[in-house]
């Protein structure tokens, strides 16, 4: 069942969406296994990323990326992908990044639910 979003937040999702980077699935796979460095960030929140993730995913909700990041030893120029559940937090949370000094990052579009869909990823049972 899709999730009913307020207007105000899809034009929100819209405008980051015009300002980033996005992949979708199958352009993550070939990221995964192109032998260069690739940071995963997921930016659910915390009772989201308890219920399953993408193994070796960094958890930074959105509400806390800007904060945390720099916690961690993520160069500016590396090469960043952020899901969400299914693309709209992580536009929004990728925009900010880049706001940030991030120059390569990228908003995975489908999120957890494309991760799964393809098999790159499932719930915890």
């Amino acid at each position: 069942m899709a999730k009913k979003h307020s207007p105000r937040f899809l034009a929100a999702v819209k405008q980051s969406r015009a300002l980033i980077q996005e992949c979708d699935i199958n352009e993550l796979s070939s990221m995964l296994n192109d032998g260069e460095e690739l940071v995963v960030i997921d930016v659910r929140e915390q009772h989201e990323y308890d219920a399953g993730s993408f193994e070796g995913a960094l958890h930074l909700s959105k509400g806390v990326i800007e904060r945390d990041i720099e916690k961690h030893p993520i160069l500016e120029g590396a090469r960043i992908v952020l899901y969400c559940g299914g693309g709209f937090r992580s536009a929004i949370a990728a925009e900010s990044l880049i706001r940030m000094g991030y120059s390569n990052v990228y908003s995975l579009w489908g999120g957890w639910r494309s991760l799964v869909n393809e098999g790159l990823a499932s719930p915890n049972q």
